[in-house]
């Protein structure tokens, strides 16, 4: 006869056993969270990286991604610029529901002689905002952000307070940089280098947990400063496919540097099949506006065969390299044409982490995670969106864009000008380079895509342009010619022709 306390033993240690095998199936679940690396280039063009054409940049870390990972041509960012790309990508929202649109107030050019009054810009992400890091951070992973925020300089905005338990911000300088907050470093230490040096840190102290780091380096941004002895290593190297400035190149080569750095530290501590390393840019290249009808001395590289850059709602302004690694998740080499942007990197690193979309938060893309490992193809169920609702100035009176709209939809985009309403339609499967606009001799898809985009634009509540009464006098401060001020003064320190790359400098003005 079994005694009581028998009874009681058993149903004790059958609690016990239970209890552990919970906790191991958790633990298990745990060591299974891939750890996510995003790496972001500021103002590296489509073309630029060696893996998408460019027969004169050197890139073999980034090659490396590509081909022992997915390359994919289709990846586009959220705007033409800087913020309203790095606003989606931590949001996961378009510009309308963020308010930023652009960099900086709408004063920065001067629009007061255009049909149009921009709309008023958001120049922090608003606090009330979840961002990407506060949702990896509530799925178990430590948070690391080393480089450029350009989201918001205050306490409350800085990364720090806005999921990431670590975060340093640089940005504006590659020598004698500064950082919020101070942290000491060489003085002549390259900007790029130190943010490899905090990226391998970060790695090694949580290699025993999920992480996710984003780096958003500075280069290959104004100023064009890099290392002398990797600017001596182009030089006499010859021009190809538009691609020609040493110094250019030498900055790309040390941000691919710090891509290998990363890759090697992950080989190092036996992390490759757990770490998925992405590798962007924030906007186009600077340069191919002679394809828009300006000076093509505006820009320093060559977006071919896309059309106009930096700056412009063509493909040359948006489309860029998107690589992707993960060892035995990716299939090596492969080649993926499904069109992703800025915001599907939210919802999709949370489902890769097994966490969950925060309740009553708008997001507006989709988890492109199943693509990445080709179980399934993605539904996103509607075209893509852009909104700028301002303008952009080149050199003198020229414009890299006025205020527009666009969308893509399967094979087609179109995009719509405010101040006129005229309207381009391109077929991207047809031509990449945009250069046949179809909307005369197609007027049905024109107008079913113009309808698609002013349908969003009503459902997300999008701001737009109002007349510009030329009677109201407008303070305005030109970008072009302040950036090229503080851009020749640091080409001068450096040794540079100061005066004459600062001319070049003034037009990637962001």
């Amino acid at each position: 006869m079994t005694s009581r306390f028998q009874t009681c033993s058993v149903a004790l240690l059958s609690g016990v056993f239970a209890m552990l095998a919970v906790s191991a199936s958790a633990q298990a679940a745990d060591a299974k969270k891939p750890n996510v690396i995003f790496i972001l280039a500021d103002d590296l063009g489509y073309s630029d990286v060696a893996a998408y054409g460019s027969k004169y940049y050197e890139t073999p870390n980034i090659d490396r991604l590509a081909a022992d990972g997915a390359r994919f041509t289709n990846g586009y960012t959220c705007g033409p610029n800087c913020q309203p790309t790095r606003a989606a990508l931590n949001s996961g929202q378009y510009g309308p529901r963020t308010g930023v649109y652009t960099v900086g107030g709408i004063n920065r050019f001067d629009w007061s002689k255009r049909p149009l009054r921009p709309v008023d810009n958001v120049v922090q992400l608003p606090l009330d905002k979840i961002t990407l890091a506060d949702s990896m951070k509530k799925a178990g992973y430590a948070t690391g952000m080393f480089g450029k925020w350009h989201i918001g300089n205050d306490e409350a905005h800085h990364p720090s307070k806005r999921g990431f338990d670590e975060a340093i911000v640089s940005q504006g300088k590659h020598f004698n940089f500064v950082t919020s907050p101070k942290t000491d470093h060489p003085d002549d230490q390259y900007l790029a280098d130190f943010l490899g040096d905090k990226a391998v840190d970060f790695i090694e102290r949580h290699k025993d947990e999920p992480f996710y780091l984003y780096l958003p380096h500075y280069g290959v941004h104004a100023p064009y400063d890099a290392k002398e002895e990797l600017v001596a290593k182009f030089k006499d190297k010859p021009a190809a496919g538009g691609h020609h400035d040493p110094r250019y190149a030498a900055m790309l080569y040390s941000v691919d540097e710090s891509v290998g750095r990363i890759v090697a530290k992950l080989e190092e501590l036996g992390l490759d099949d757990d770490t998925l390393v992405i590798f962007s840019s924030d906007n186009g290249g600077v340069g191919s506006y002679d394809t828009i009808g300006l000076d093509k001395k505006n820009g320093i590289t060559d977006n071919s065969p896309l059309k106009g850059g930096k700056g412009t709602l063509y493909e040359g302004g948006f489309r860029v390299p998107y690589v992707f690694r993960w060892k035995g998740k990716i299939e090596p080499g492969r080649t993926e044409a499904t069109p992703i942007n800025s915001v599907d990197l939210y919802p999709t690193l949370v489902e890769l982490a097994g966490g969950e979309l925060p309740e009553n938060y708008p997001l507006d893309g989709v988890s492109y995670a199943k693509l990445l490992t080709a179980e399934k193809p993605l539904e996103r169920g509607k075209p893509l969106f852009w909104h700028f609702p301002g303008y952009l100035g080149a050199s003198g009176d020229t414009w890299r864009t006025t205020p527009g709209g666009a969308i893509r939809d399967g094979e087609w985009k179109l995009i719509e000008y405010f101040e006129d309403g005229h309207l381009e339609l391109y077929n991207l499967t047809d031509d990449i380079g945009e250069k046949n606009n179809l909307a005369a001799s197609n007027p049905e898809k024109a107008k079913e895509l113009h309808e698609k985009l002013k349908a969003w634009r009503q459902e997300i509540n999008a701001p737009m342009p109002t007349a510009n009464d030329p009677t109201k006098a407008q303070p305005v401060v030109k970008a072009g010619k302040n950036k090229g001020n503080k851009a020749g003064k640091a080409n001068k320190n450096r040794g540079g022709k100061g005066k004459k790359r600062a001319a070049k400098q003034a037009a990637s003005a962001e």
